[in-house]
Formats: structure tokens, sequence, C-alpha cells
């Protein structure tokens, strides 16, 4: 078996796991936010600027914390962060804030018993090897969180591709919303 088949197996099997309830949940929880704002640290904050860039091509309002033009949150409004290995401080510091300010938290995790779960309104559990378990009785192929995040890839495309028909978004409608700078 080559690396390749080995990490594309291993991904594969990842997402054959996840529950299709909570999946079901958080495209719901984002087509009914007035607005969507992501946060993820390191390599998972790459894979969610890509989601991100997607529900723009949905034409939905979206963000990035701490990008310059990104909006205050509110009422209405959903935070969507991903804290693979469960306890990272900034992710939690930022949940409260957007509860503090009434916005909607949903948490993207492998570690579903972690204290920032608490904080909270929904969670989706990719049930993938992260850096809180990558060592010693390690099993993934994949260093670190690469695992999670290559998961995180392909829940999101399909959670487009289930979005894009929840919300009846043609695939010219999305390409009409890419940029022509490029």
């Amino acid at each position: 078996m080559t690396l390749y088949r080995a990490a594309l197996d291993e991904i594969a099997s990842v997402c054959d796991a996840l529950n299709d309830t909570q999946v079901e949940m958080a495209c719901d929880r984002i087509a009914r936010a007035g607005h969507i704002m992501a946060y993820g640290c390191g390599r998972e904050a790459l894979q969610l600027r890509g989601f991100v860039m997607r529900l723009h091509h949905l034409g939905l309002s979206v963000s990035m914390q701490g990008d310059m033009a990104a909006p205050p949150l509110g009422p209405g409004d959903l935070f969507l962060a991903s804290a693979g290995p469960g306890d990272l401080s900034t992710a939690t510091a930022l949940m409260q804030v957007a509860r503090d300010a009434g916005a909607g938290v949903l948490l993207l995790t492998a570690e579903p018993d972690a204290s920032p779960c608490r904080l909270a309104d929904d969670l989706l559990v990719i049930p993938a090897q992260t850096m809180a378990r990558d060592r010693g009785t390690a099993t993934s192929t994949l260093p670190m969180g690469s695992l999670y995040e290559g998961a995180m890839f392909v829940l999101f495309e399909a959670m487009i591709l289930r979005l894009r028909d929840r919300l009846s978004i043609s695939p010219e409608m999305m390409r009409s919303r890419h940029t022509n700078m490029e």
C-alpha cells in the first residue's frame, strides 16, 4: 500500500465515522445564521478559510475572526470554531466572547469531553487523531493533527454540497461569486 492510499484510507475511515445527525445540525445552523464567523488555530484555520470561501460562494455572510473586515457578532449570528485537540485557550476565550454577544457557537473537535465543549451550543465531532493524541499510542500514518485536518477538508466539501442543495444554489450561481481578481 502506498503512503497516498494509506492517508486516503485513514481520512475515509474518519469520514465514515462522522455522526450524520451532527453534520445535518451544523448545516442547519450555518444555513440559518445571520453572519458566520470562523476561527481555528494553525492548519485548522487553513481548512476553515477554504470552507469560508465556499460559504461565500453560496452567498452567505461569512468572515474569519481576525480579518480586518470581520463584523461584530450578535444574536442570530454563528461563531464556528475548531479546536481539534480540545483545550485551546484562544478558541475557548473567543467562544465566550461570542456567547456574551448573543451569537450561537458551533464547535468542531476530536475531543468531545474537553472543557471548551461546555461553551458550545452544538458540537460536530471529527473522530480523528490530533496533536492531543499523536504520541505513544498514535495510530495515524499522518503526522500530528493532519488526519483531523484532512478529514475537515472532505467534511467541508460535503457540507457545501448539502448546503448548496438546501439553499437551492446552482453551480453557476456559486461560480458567479468567485473572484475575478486572479
